[in-house]
């Protein structure tokens, strides 16, 4: 299942998935996107399932899991990748909606999923599976004005902790994969120039999408008794190790 699935990340992984062989459950708001997306992977559409969700909705949630196990009686893995974020000039600046919202999406939404999937590995037979979160780049240091974004990716790295260590009894592993400005719709910004930490504006590099979708396909195939607990994927000069 990839939540998330109708552009960006969430559509390479899901076309990376397919190509692997995965039958893949392709979640998101909107349905045609995500259609967009099955359509994209040509004849392993067939080993498609559309079900548009609101990943913050819990209703909506149980009914994903639900058309999952009706279709595919398990769950083996989980990319739990729906997320967003909002841009403000600085802290002082950003509301109470805009938290809100981004907190909804990016930790709430990623707790309801999470913990479907964990409930619904918990109980197949053979139990377990594979949980594999979105962090961020910005689950380790923040951009300018990125309080809310930065806030719930920190946040998610307690999740996969968490999950982790409570998944260990049940054959569940959790894993996070911090992606560092893959080019996607999101990024499109960087072409511009984003602000940086010393004031300024910098066009920043970025990478092909595409090996975010090869690195989740990684995650996902290793073997029960092995996890990639934290993998870091970014474009190779980006301005992150150091100080900028």
């Amino acid at each position: 299942m990839v939540t998330g699935a109708g552009s960006g990340v969430g559509r390479a992984a899901t076309l990376a998935l397919l190509q692997e062989g995965y039958s893949v459950v392709l979640a998101g708001r909107r349905k045609e996107p995500l259609e967009e997306t099955a359509s994209l992977a040509g004849n392993d559409a067939v080993r498609t399932l559309v079900v548009p969700t609101d990943v913050v909705e819990p209703d909506q949630v149980a009914k994903l899991f639900a058309a999952t196990k009706e279709k595919f009686k398990r769950l083996d893995v989980l990319f739990n990748n729906a997320g967003g974020g909002v841009q403000s000039p600085h802290f002082g600046e950003l509301t109470w909606e805009q938290w809100s919202r981004v907190v909804n999406v990016n930790l709430n939404g990623s707790f309801l999923c999470a913990n479907a999937a964990f409930r619904m590995m918990m109980e197949q037979k053979p139990q377990g599976g594979r949980i594999i979160n979105n962090g961020s780049i910005s689950a380790h240091t923040p951009r300018p004005g990125s309080a809310a974004y930065t806030a719930s990716k920190h946040a998610i790295t307690g999740l996969t902790k968490t999950i982790s260590l409570d998944g260990r009894p049940f054959d569940i592993a959790c894993g996070q994969i911090d992606i560092g400005n893959a080019a996607t719709p999101m990024t499109q910004r960087m072409a511009r120039g984003v602000p940086q930490a010393n004031g300024t504006s910098m066009v920043e590099p970025t990478m092909d999408v595409a090996t975010v979708g090869k690195s989740v396909v990684f995650m996902a195939g290793l073997p029960a008794d092995a996890n990639a607990m934290f993998l870091t994927v970014m474009a190779t000069k980006m301005p992150f190790a150091g100080r900028g």
